[in-house]
C-alpha cells in the first residue's frame, strides 16, 4: 500500500472500522444477534439501523486517529479519547433514537483505531499492545454513573470490556484471529471463517451482555454451545451448523445475545484487515 498523508490514514482507519462493523452486522447467521434474517434477541434493533449507526460512528473513529497520530502524552490521549469518544456516542444515540447499538464497540474500536494511527502499525499484535496501554490510564472526566456493564461487573466479578482492553485483547488476538485464518486454511467460505471466530470468541468470553440479559445460565449455554460447535467442524459443517442453529434458539429463548463478542468480532475484521492491507506508512507530504 502506499504511503498515505496523515488525513488520508484517519480516514483508511476510520472507513475499516465502519466497515469491520457492518461487516459484523451483516454476518449470517449469528446466534440471537441481529443479522441478515432478522434480530435475533433484540427487539428495538434492525439490520437497517445497525448499518446506519455503524456510520454514524465515522467521524469520530477518524477524529480519535487523528488525535493519536498527534504522538501526545499517552494521559493526555486517553482523556482525548474518552472526549471524542463521548461525542461519538451522542452522535450514534441521536441516529438510533436512543438505542445502544455500538457503545461497546466505540470503546474497543476507538482503542484500536487510536493504537494503529499512533504508531503507524498494521501488525495485529502491536496494535493490541498499544490500545492495552493507553486503555489503562484512567480518564478523570468520565462519569461513574452506574452502567449495566458495571453492574454485570460488580455482581459476578467478571472484567468487562475494559479488562479485555487492559489485557491487550486476548479473545481477539489469541482466539478470533487465529480461527478465522485457520478455518480459511481449511477451505472454508469467508462466512464460515467469521462465524468459527466469533464461535471461539464465545466460547471463552465472559460476555457482560449475556450475563445482563441472562444471566449464568445464558452464558453457559453460549460458551457450551459456541464449544460444540467448534469440536463439531465448526460452521462450514452440517453438524457445526445444526449446533450453531441449536445455540442461536437456546439464546433467543433466553432473550440474551453475544453482544460483547459481536463488539470483539468487529474488532478481529478490523485488524486482519489492516493487516491484509499493509502498510500505515505517512508520506512526507
Amino acid at each position: 500500500m502506499p504511503s498515505k498523508t496523515r488525513s488520508d490514514a484517519s480516514d483508511y482507519l476510520a472507513r475499516t472500522a465502519v466497515r469491520a462493523l457492518i461487516d459484523e452486522a451483516e454476518l449470517t447467521p449469528k446466534p440471537a444477534l441481529v443479522d441478515r434474517r432478522g434480530n435475533g434477541a433484540h427487539a428495538d434493533l434492525d439490520l437497517a439501523l445497525m448499518v446506519r449507526s455503524a456510520r454514524s460512528l465515522h467521524p469520530g473513529f477518524a477524529a480519535m486517529a487523528t488525535a493519536a497520530a498527534a504522538d501526545g502524552p499517552t494521559q493526555v490521549l486517553r482523556e482525548t479519547l474518552g472526549r471524542i469518544g463521548r461525542e461519538t456516542e451522542n452522535a450514534m444515540l441521536a441516529v438510533t433514537h436512543g438505542s445502544n447499538t455500538h457503545r461497546g464497540a466505540v470503546w474497543v474500536l476507538g482503542l484500536l483505531v487510536a493504537a494503529a494511527a499512533r504508531e503507524r502499525t498494521c501488525c495485529p499484535l502491536e496494535v493490541a499492545a498499544i490500545a492495552a496501554d493507553i486503555s489503562r490510564h484512567r480518564d478523570p472526566f468520565a462519569t461513574l454513573s452506574l452502567s449495566n456493564g458495571l453492574r454485570v461487573k460488580r455482581r459476578y466479578g467478571v472484567r468487562g470490556a475494559r479488562g479485555e482492553a487492559a489485557d491487550g485483547f486476548p479473545h481477539v488476538v489469541s482466539l478470533a484471529l487465529p480461527m478465522l485464518r485457520q478455518s480459511r486454511s481449511s477451505g472454508d467460505d469467508e462466512d464460515a471463517a467469521r462465524l468459527d471466530a466469533l464461535l471461539a470468541i464465545m466460547s471463552s468470553l465472559d460476555d457482560t451482555c449475556l450475563l445482563h440479559r441472562g444471566g449464568y445460565e445464558a452464558l453457559s449455554i453460549a460458551k457450551r454451545g459456541a464449544a460444540e460447535a467448534l469440536a463439531a467442524g465448526g460452521t462450514g459443517t452440517l453438524t457445526g451448523r445444526v449446533h450453531l442453529h441449536r445455540l442461536d434458539c437456546a439464546l433467543v429463548a433466553c432473550n440474551a445475545s453475544p453482544g460483547g463478542a459481536a463488539d470483539l468480532l468487529a474488532a478481529t475484521l478490523f485488524l486482519d484487515r489492516i493487516e491484509r492491507d499493509g502498510s500505515l506508512s505517512i508520506s512526507p507530504s
